[in-house]
């Protein structure tokens, strides 16, 4: 099989995956991004309860969110950290009991210094995996000159040959970093209407909005897209097929670094211990390989991270970044609503 046909098979799977439900075990359902139904982060779940637990998939945080919302019932659920004050402001989680939870101890600090992640009612969220956005591109095609900066996206020469994220998170980043913003924290009216002046700047030029990374590998896969702004699994993807790709997060204006992880959904249909045995597969140490070689992501447990080599790390782009990180942090749901419709506007040509 040819290097697009394989990635085109890959797109066409996980879009197909998107939210429909996989049967396995009926007394733990999983609510997950398309694609993470992973083998080796499993391990320790299979082996305890034969089976692995039904899966059901979504493309992106604002889809997860109005499922559940609008009734729709799981045991835990993946969003990112950006998203979760909606979960907690709408009642639909419980605070994870973290005395079964052996490698707790081990997560990140970091991760777990909001005050939406951790406070006084208990620990809302459990991280389990980290990377970046930045950008992707054709290292025969384009120059690296032309990707040291932000303002490459509005570069003429790529009209028809970019693609950005159909995910209002990453879209924001960029477009706050490409206008001198490097915390979304606190924004004034006049810095977003900079970003979103600029993101219409921007749209003439995109050839596509991906959905997930397998369609973004395809679509540069295919030549068809030069420059995106990418997650690092799309680069694994394409590193995999041995794609000319690369992976600047250090242009001059700065990239954006996000984390997410698992909520226990109140009320839901599975066994509650359940729960725990999946969360605790997915931190083992074990599970930390597969993230980088499944998904090319970094783990939230730092011990487990440090037992792999620096030089496997840097080759997958989690080693740390020297230079200018946009965190996507916790928003207000008045804020995030803001950024969804307002991106909406822009995609839609107003």
């Amino acid at each position: 099989m040819n290097r697009p046909a394989s990635l085109l098979a890959t797109a066409a799977t996980l879009v197909a995956l998107t939210g429909t439900a996989h049967a396995a075990d009926p007394k733990m359902v999983v609510f997950d991004w398309a694609g993470w139904e992973i083998d080796g982060i499993l391990t320790d779940y299979v082996a305890k309860h034969g089976e692995k637990p039904t899966y059901s998939f979504f493309a992106d945080d604002d889809e997860a969110f109005q499922k559940v919302s609008s009734g729709f019932k799981s045991d835990v659920t993946h969003p990112c950290v950006a998203s979760l004050p909606r979960y907690r402001d709408a009642g639909l989680i419980e605070p994870w009991d973290t005395s079964k939870i052996p490698e707790f101890a081990n997560l990140n600090p970091t991760l777990l210094s909001s005050s939406v992640v951790k406070d006084d009612g208990g620990v809302w969220f459990i991280p389990t995996d980290y990377a970046y956005t930045a950008i992707a591109y054709n290292t025969t095609e384009v120059p690296e000159a032309d990707v040291s900066t932000l303002q490459v996206f509005t570069d003429p020469k790529y009209a028809g040959r970019i693609s950005l994220p159909d995910s209002s998170d990453d879209v924001w980043s960029l477009a706050f970093l490409a206008t001198g913003v490097t915390s979304w924290d606190n924004v004034t009216d006049e810095q977003f209407q900079a970003a979103a002046d600029w993101l219409r700047q921007v749209h003439p030029n995109v050839r596509a909005y991906w959905a997930d990374p397998a369609e973004l590998s395809q679509l540069m896969a295919t030549g068809e897209v030069l420059v995106s702004w990418s997650w690092n699994d799309g680069v694994a993807l394409l590193k995999a097929e041995e794609f000319p790709v690369g992976f600047n997060r250090t242009p001059k204006e700065g990239s954006t670094t996000w984390f997410c992880g698992f909520v226990n959904m109140k009320d839901g249909p599975g066994e509650e211990e359940r729960a725990y045995d999946f969360i605790n597969s997915v931190l083992s140490h074990a599970s930390a390989n597969y993230f980088l070689e499944e998904l090319g992501y970094a783990h939230s447990n730092s011990a487990a991270m440090a037992e792999i080599p620096a030089e496997t790390l840097k080759a997958a782009y989690v080693d740390e970044v020297q230079g200018t990180l946009l965190p996507q942090t916790p928003v207000t749901a008045e804020f995030r609503e803001k950024m969804i419709q307002e991106f909406e506007n822009i995609k839609a040509g107003f």
